[in-house]
């Protein structure tokens, strides 16, 4: 019943169309932990746990991003040694007018900051700190926010 329930509501993110009445449908189902004013979101698959992903107001997310929030390499050692592990869970929280370009990766337990442009196909492995371009596999910091804007 879970699963149907969770497939029912990613065809229902699908259905709402362009990415800013997709963000204000998800902000009203309280689909996130926190979701900002003036967001675009153009994905619509935010991973198993939506809940532990933050974004602050004016965050722009192209196409194909992935949010990855838990990693099952629990499930690998527990059938490697037959006991439980614990499965690793973490948040991704993003700051205010952050740009994440096409098919980039966002790992768990990483924050971004404000006024940051992440680069399309980015693996976003560690915090970005604030007033910062990043690009890369992974990625690293480029350029100045602020420089950019003025040119």
């Amino acid at each position: 019943m879970k699963r149907l329930k969770r497939y029912f509501m990613l065809l229902l993110i699908i259905l709402h169309g362009g990415g800013y009445r997709r963000a204000e449908y998800l902000k009203r189902k309280n689909y996130f932990n926190k979701i900002g004013n003036h967001c675009y979101l153009q994905p619509y698959n935010f991973g198993a746990e939506p809940k532990l992903i933050s974004f602050g107001d004016n965050v722009h997310v192209a196409s194909n991003v992935l949010f990855i929030n838990h990693d099952i390499t629990s499930f690998m050692f527990s059938f490697m040694d037959n006991k439980k592990y614990k499965q690793r869970f973490g948040t991704i929280e993003i700051g205010d007018n952050v740009f994440i370009g096409a098919n980039s990766t966002i790992l768990y337990d990483v924050k971004i900051g404000n006024n940051v442009i992440i680069g399309a196909g980015s693996l976003v492995n560690k915090d970005i700190p604030n007033n910062t371009i990043v690009a890369g596999v992974p990625c690293k910091v480029i350029d100045n926010f602020e420089k950019y804007k003025k040119s």
